[in-house]
């Protein structure tokens, strides 16, 4: 990894923390509505964003989750796993716009990971956790896409790292 994109990579995991830390009383409860999950959409741009996205999690987690041990290893698996399915999707998709949709639907439906973790630490019923989080997280993927390819068209993603 070149020092650029290590440096932009530092920059969006520390802004990842910064977003996820102005709303944290939300990020973390059965209806999650993490702000910062928006920079997920990053990855449509370049695949070298996982990393900067990955270590955003698992430092917001082990930072402010109130149950650190299942959210390093569930969130930030599931945010690994989403992306991932991302990543392989998009070698087949040319629109920003329908991988942006893709990765909304991919991070929505790994939501069950999430609803299995507060099952577990939490004794939380898995069907409706999986609604209340999946819900979160499609309606900050959904109002971010429209603000991350906003910023995009000024930025340039792609070429930014």
């Amino acid at each position: 990894m070149n020092s650029k994109t290590l440096v932009i990579n530092g920059i969006l995991a520390a802004l990842y923390i910064a977003v996820s830390m102005l709303i944290q009383p939300f990020g973390f409860t059965n209806i999650q509505f993490r702000v910062s999950e928006m920079f997920n959409h990053l990855i449509v741009f370049n695949k070298k964003y996982i990393f900067g996205i990955l270590l955003g999690v698992f430092l917001t987690n082990l930072l402010f989750s109130p149950m650190k041990a299942y959210d390093l290893i569930f969130g930030v698996g599931q945010s690994l796993i989403a992306l991932t399915i991302t990543i392989i999707c998009c070698r087949f998709i040319q629109s920003i716009w329908k991988r942006m949709l893709v990765n909304i639907l991919a991070f929505t439906v790994t939501m069950f990971i999430i609803a299995l973790e507060l099952n577990l630490a939490f004794g939380l019923p898995i069907m409706w956790t999986w609604l209340t989080t999946a819900i979160g997280e499609f309606a900050v993927m959904a109002i971010g896409a429209p603000l991350i390819l906003a910023i995009h068209r000024r930025v340039n993603f792609e070429k930014l790292i």
